[in-house]
């Protein structure tokens, strides 16, 4: 579904993601599993041998569909398919080869990303680079100077090529990879993932590189990343619905340079016919409506060097990233009989090219936070019975029983093999709501919330804490929604409205489950759905600042699309017991930027920054600076970057003070 015809449609349908669920029993609903496996498969999948076996394969399954009396197609959102072939823009031809990942340059730079794995960075909308944060932000980037004390603008450039009209795009990811700047974003002007490159210099001086297209359809997800950053290597996931097979020259990912008269004879192909894998299985029970497609591209070259690897399967997904690979789980809706029955199949990536592996499994997670690779590449995984994924806004309606899943390395094979049934375990089910998990330390806490809904007033909800290595499950009533699930090192802190006011409840979990005081902010609620919204930095082993955006009370959540946080507040964490610090208000709501592209904040706009001991809030175009004094947060200066001009307001040095 084009995001540029869903803006205003999410604010008419926002009633769409509030649903409930009946029943709070488990029940057991992968019960008719195998209890053991059957057979000895091969260790990874195997690929297609010929463009010829390919299309053989495609033809079988159409036939088996129509023999079934069911569509060809599945239940892929089939409005992602128009533009899948259509650039007219290009790019060298991808090497063979891949490198280590190793650490880029300024591999230790100190992160300013709520991130999900260590030492996996994720695509923002605000990173660092030596003296300089670098802000994406409608369609430009900026830089503003933070080192030697200082808060001053910098460069700003298109986030765009020149040369484009870019009315039809989304720039939604940034990352630093030593002195490059790495921007991914949605074409469905060219139709589309963009990867545009641009340099950047000890000074905060940007300049525009080069830019490639890759041809994938939109990988957007309301909750999600499509972009990794591993040492000085771009990682991103993108997916590319299929249909009828008929040229994959048309339809396989490929990448070229884009310059004014590129052609479509310039794409140079990421993976081969021969290069894509598929499950051993038989035709008719597995899709091929879709190509899941890892590219790493090597950044530490000037030109872009990528490689991919690709798996055949159903359209529904939801990926998650670890240093060694990327899992990627599909569900095939199957409605011939008169109800819905999923057939999921989940992947194993390597990162460094070598063959993928699958597993047979059932229902679907509902984001990358129901994954969570353990130690020995042990894989845990909270599902649903009837999720579908994390596709477009697909993670904000899941519904069904829940259940964990622990999948062994050696699990994984051809994909002949599915878990068996004690690989699972039964838990309890929740009512109300969107739904929200998070894997910390040694437990997986759920719960359910308002998400992009409206706030509504409610007596509480149960927060689940489910330990996954010994199957205790803990139930901890909560007086607010379950919103936002953040790890605090070992502890965890759950963020939720009761419809008024905005609650922040921590969770001890060194000795057991156990709910702390909550702290209260009233006449509130989140300013920011995504995860980086959030950020916490510790000081200590149980002490340490958090900060989240904030906005009016009552404020549903999809608004966070088109409104501006109003603060965001800061509180201090000791030892479980939070106090608050202060609050860095917003005083600028000024769009009136001349903006061309990527206008509608899809990935938000403002995030709480602890950077070498200072503080900041960057909301929309103001960046804001507090310090902090005997617990006490307050405002020191501000500046504005609005595109038209830099207007620095309250810039008062620490002498003045």
């Amino acid at each position: 579904m084009k995001r540029s015809f869903i803006a205003g449609a999410v604010v008419l349908a926002a009633g769409v993601f509030a649903f409930s669920y009946s029943g709070v029993r488990p029940t057991g609903w992968f019960a008719d599993l195998p209890s053991v496996a059957s057979s000895k498969p091969r260790k990874t999948m195997q690929p297609f041998k010929s463009e010829a076996e390919l299309k053989e394969h495609f033809k079988k399954f159409q036939e088996s569909r129509r023999r079934a009396g069911q569509d060809s197609g599945d239940d892929a959102d089939k409005s992602t398919t128009a533009n899948s072939s259509v650039m007219t823009d290009a790019a060298p031809s991808p090497s063979a080869g891949a490198k280590p990942m190793s650490a880029s340059k300024d591999g230790k730079e100190e992160s300013i990303t709520n991130t999900q794995m260590a030492g996996v960075d994720e695509g923002g909308i605000v990173k660092v680079h030596g003296d300089h944060l670098v802000i994406l932000r409608r369609g430009r980037l900026f830089t503003v100077k933070v080192g030697g004390n200082a808060l001053e603008p910098g460069s700003s450039v298109n986030a765009y090529p020149p040369g484009i009209n870019p009315s039809n795009d989304w720039y939604d990811e940034m990352l630093v990879s030593g002195d490059t700047v790495v921007v991914i974003g949605y074409s469905y002007g060219r139709g589309g993932t963009e990867i545009n490159l641009f340099d950047i210099n000890r000074s905060g001086d940007l300049a525009y590189r080069s830019t490639y297209h890759l041809r994938s359809n939109d990988y957007y997800s309301s909750r999600n990343y499509a972009s990794r950053l591993i040492g000085n290597k771009l990682v991103f996931y993108t997916p590319q619905y299929l249909g009828y097979y008929s040229d994959g020259n048309s339809q396989f990912p490929a990448v070229r340079k884009w310059h004014k008269r590129a052609k479509a004879s310039e794409f140079e192909p990421v993976v081969s016919p021969t290069e894509i894998y598929r499950a051993e299985r038989p035709v008719d029970s597995t899709s091929v409506s879709a190509l899941h497609t890892i590219t790493v591209c090597d950044l530490s070259s000037k030109t872009m060097a990528c490689k991919g690897t690709a798996v055949l399967g159903a359209a529904g997904r939801v990926f998650y990233v670890s240093q060694k690979s990327v899992y990627v789980w599909t569900t095939d809706y199957n409605y011939g009989s008169g109800s819905p029955k999923s057939n999921s199949l989940l992947y194993k990536m390597p990162l460094d090219g070598s063959a993928p592996s699958a597993l047979g499994v059932t229902g679907s997670p509902i984001d990358q936070f129901s994954f969570l690779e353990s130690e020995g590449e042990q894989l845990n995984v909270l599902v649903r019975s009837d999720a579908r994924g994390d596709q477009m806004w697909d993670g904000e309606k899941s519904e069904g029983d829940i259940a964990m899943l622990t999948a062994s390395a050696e699990s994984f094979s051809d994909g002949s093999e599915s878990a068996v049934k004690a690989s699972y375990r039964d838990l309890p089910n929740v009512d109300n709501y969107t739904f929200q998990n998070r894997f910390v330390g040694d437990y997986m806490l759920y719960g359910t919330g308002s998400g992009w809904g409206r706030q509504e007033t409610r007596d509480g909800a149960n927060l689940f804490a489910a330990n996954w290595k010994t199957g205790s499950v803990t139930n901890l009533h909560l007086d607010h929604n379950v919103d936002r699930i953040e790890p605090l090192g070992d502890a965890a802190v759950v963020v939720g409205t009761n419809g008024t006011d905005l609650y922040f409840s921590p969770v001890g979990l060194d000795d057991g489950a156990k709910l702390w005081p909550s702290f209260v902010r009233k006449n509130a609620s989140q300013g920011e759905l995504r995860s980086h919204g959030f950020f916490y930095k510790p000081d200590g082993d149980d002490s340490g600042l958090l900060g989240l955006p904030i906005a009016r009370e009552g404020r549903s959540g999809y608004r966070h699309l088109t409104e501006d946080s109003a603060a965001i507040i800061f509180l201090k964490n000791n030892r479980l017991n939070f106090s608050q610090i202060g609050e860095l208000e917003a005083r600028s709501t000024d769009t009136n930027d001349g903006c061309r592209a990527s206008c509608v904040d899809w990935y938000g706009n403002a995030r709480p920054i602890f950077l070498r001991g200072r503080i900041f809030a960057l909301m929309g175009y103001e960046l804001v600076e507090g310090k902090l004094s005997k617990d006490r947060l307050r405002e020191v200066r501000r500046v504005n970057y609005t595109p038209q001009g830099w207007w620095p307001n309250d810039d008062r040095s620490d002498e003045e003070e």
